[in-house]
């Protein structure tokens, strides 16, 4: 039995598709009621920040997909991580993220360093992927794009190789089944970078409607997101989004080293949801 955390998400949900139509015995964990799960997913509800009830969680389970929402800084990678191996977990795939290697100095990054570490040294098969930034990051311009017709958003021409989730959670499916992927990191990217102005333009294309596209300071671009995000990572994401290292522009090969083909195109996400924005 495979457990996917954080599977009510933009990775999760898709992955416990994949994973249930591929044949595994499949059970989300999410804090909130999941809806819309196929037949024969099972189904938890808790929290990784509830240390005791973990067992319950993980209890069953031969691979552990472990997802980390928000900041995670509430939580104890180290006794997460001991609570799947103590139910019998043999195998962990970690979700991280790209600046754990970019960023070594990123304070908003620590915890995934930790649990980065904690997998590691699990004493079970363990692989960590580190996705760059996400294709799904365009869903914070639906609103406007809906009743205005118009994205406000800064750094217009910088550009980075944003990954599509679905891939994601294809390589993650990829690592939970095949052990031939234990031991590794992979860094997930898109197939070329794409910058602010690109997506919008590309969002308009699978909208077959204009949007215009309105430059944006990075002060600006700060006191909307710090509405509904953590000031860190709003700095960190502006940081990345205005700085980008080259490292963080490159594209990564490990996509199609795993999936056999390239990765999906910004163009491709926006097409697959352009309902969002209509």
């Amino acid at each position: 039995m495979i457990v996917v955390t954080g599977a009510t998400g933009n990775v999760g949900r898709v992955l416990v598709e994949l994973l249930a139509r591929a044949g595994e015995e499949v059970t989300a964990v999410s804090r909130r009621p999941a809806e819309g799960l196929s037949a024969g997913v099972a189904h938890r509800q808790g929290d990784l920040a509830d240390v005791d009830g973990l067992k319950g969680l993980f209890e069953g389970a031969e691979a552990v997909y472990l997802l980390v929402g928000g900041l995670g800084d509430e939580l104890r990678p180290r006794e997460i991580v001991a609570a799947a191996v103590a139910c019998g977990v043999r195998r962990i795939v970690f979700q991280s993220s790209q600046l754990v290697g970019t960023r070594t100095d990123s304070v908003s990054h620590e915890i995934l360093r930790a649990f980065e570490a904690a997998v590691r040294e699990s004493g079970v098969a363990w692989t960590v992927l580190r996705p760059g930034g996400f294709a799904s990051n365009a869903f914070l311009w639906a609103e406007p794009v809906r009743s205005a017709r118009t994205v406000m958003a800064p750094f217009a021409d910088v550009a980075l190789p944003v990954v599509d989730p679905a891939d994601i959670a294809e390589v993650a499916a990829a690592a939970l089944r095949d052990p031939a992927h234990a031991g590794r990191t992979y860094v997930l990217t898109g197939p070329a970078p794409v910058s602010p102005r690109e997506q919008v333009r590309a969002l308009a294309d699978a909208l077959g409607a204009p949007v215009e596209f309105v430059p944006q300071s990075a002060g600006e671009a700060r006191t909307q997101l710090v509405r509904f995000l953590p000031e860190e990572a709003v700095d960190g994401m502006l940081s990345v989004m205005g700085e980008p290292r080259t490292e963080e522009q490159r594209v990564s090969p490990d996509v199609e080293r795993v999936l056999g083909r390239a990765p999906r195109p910004f163009s491709a996400w926006a097409e697959r949801n352009a309902f969002a924005f209509a």
